[in-house]
């Protein structure tokens, strides 16, 4: 495991806990760069990890893809499933990276971390920055298999639609860290509280199928996911169109969740110990 090094200090508080005295914005932008670097070194290293993520996905691609109807005016249906795959593998991705948190918590990497010189607030954000890497490999992938088999690719819409779904890692890869920071080693509670909201987010944001023609409360809860405005976005510009309304919704959406998820990450490293 690399060392982190910086120049932000770090003082002692009175119970033996180590704190963070507040470091200048640059020197924040650097401990994050740095730990985000660090944390891609894994990726770098073990390409076939990315891979290995995409079975799932694909499989999914491969089983329901062929039973969807075609859509209005004769277009695949590759067009509407294919963007909530994409959504789909960038919140399942972004949110299993907290266990690699928790390995290092087990190991002792992670003290170890808490007590070097690099901001905490910067443990947090450049592991949450590192998420968008993989969310970019993986979408590239499924655009590379898709293509062939009538979908429309349109390039301009898709790299405006990764802006959205970085956005969307980045608070869901911080939430995450959060979940280990207080599950505090026990994995079963991590895997508990994960796998018991991400089915339910995914389903609730018409990811496999559409919602709109359920039940009145199944609407409600859709409409309350952020999600549902994520891939609502993204659809409309894998289809290469920009409804102004339906792209804001989305941004707005996944920034929301960015922010929320930067600062539970924060607050919760911050009180690490």
């Amino acid at each position: 495991m690399s060392a982190l090094t910086s120049s932000t200090p770090s003082t002692r508080a009175g119970d033996g806990r180590t704190t963070d005295r507040t470091a200048p914005a640059g020197s924040l932008l650097h401990d994050t760069w740095i730990v985000m670097l660090r944390e891609l070194k894994p990726v770098w290293r073990e390409p076939m990890s990315v891979l290995f993520a995409m079975v799932q996905p694909l499989v999914f691609l491969a089983l329901f893809a062929p039973l969807l109807p075609e859509m209005a005016g004769g277009a695949s249906a590759l067009q509407w499933f294919v963007p909530g795959i994409v959504a789909m593998t960038c919140l399942m991705g972004a949110s299993f990276t907290g266990a690699n948190l928790m390995e290092e918590m087990q190991t002792g990497s992670h003290e170890r971390q808490l007590v070097s010189p690099v901001s905490r607030p910067a443990l947090l954000v450049g592991r949450a920055l590192k998420e968008v890497v993989p969310m970019l490999m993986q979408t590239a992938i499924i655009l590379v298999v898709v293509t062939p088999f009538s979908f429309d690719l349109h390039l301009g819409g898709v790299l405006v639609a990764v802006l959205v779904l970085a956005l969307f890692s980045i608070g869901i890869g911080a939430l995450s860290f959060a979940l280990a920071l207080a599950a505090k080693g026990q994995d079963w509670m991590f895997w508990t509280v994960q796998q018991t909201f991400l089915f339910p987010v995914l389903l609730l944001a018409g990811v496999l199928l559409p919602v709109d023609a359920g039940p009145r409360w199944l609407q409600v809860a859709s409409d309350l996911n952020p999600l549902t405005y994520v891939v609502d976005a993204v659809r409309a510009l894998f289809a290469g169109t920009f409804p102004v309304d339906t792209v804001a919704a989305g941004f707005a959406a996944a920034g929301l969740v960015a922010l929320l998820g930067t600062w539970v990450g924060v607050r919760s490293m911050r009180r690490a110990d």
